[in-house]
């Protein structure tokens, strides 16, 4: 799709902070991210739904490994998944950790980092894949 963000993201047309890349998916972080770490994963081919992408186990195999890496990297007490995709009309879970006592995500909670410590998360979120 032509004017999709996340469709521009996956071509390299809109520059992002990437975690994962694979040849069917692209885990992104969150540029108004719910909490630090807080990872978009995407398909690379444009789906409207998560679960209209095909390889949908595939797609929740690379989300759990992302979780794991976000829980070791970045010292996560847990991590959450969100799926609802109302604000970009192209499939995307949400994965946010959490590192308190308060267990649920907030998407109106935004908060707002540098280029330089969303890239120090992507590292530590790798650096654990």
């Amino acid at each position: 799709m032509n004017d999709c963000v996340f469709c521009k993201i996956s071509n390299g047309t809109i520059p992002a902070i990437k975690v994962y890349e694979d040849e069917h998916f692209l885990g992104i972080m969150d540029i108004s991210p719910s909490n630090k770490g807080h990872v978009q994963l995407i398909p690379k081919d444009h789906y409207r739904w998560t679960w209209d992408v095909p390889n949908f186990g595939e797609y929740w195999e690379v989300a759990r490994k992302i979780a794991l890496a976000q829980m070791k990297g970045l010292n996560a007490r847990m991590v959450e998944f969100l799926t609802h995709g109302m604000q970009v009309e192209h499939a995307h879970i949400w994965i946010v950790p959490i590192y308190d006592t308060e267990a649920f995500i907030k998407s109106e909670n935004r908060l707002t980092f540098t280029n330089e410590e969303l890239q120090g998360f992507a590292d530590k979120i790798k650096e654990s894949i």
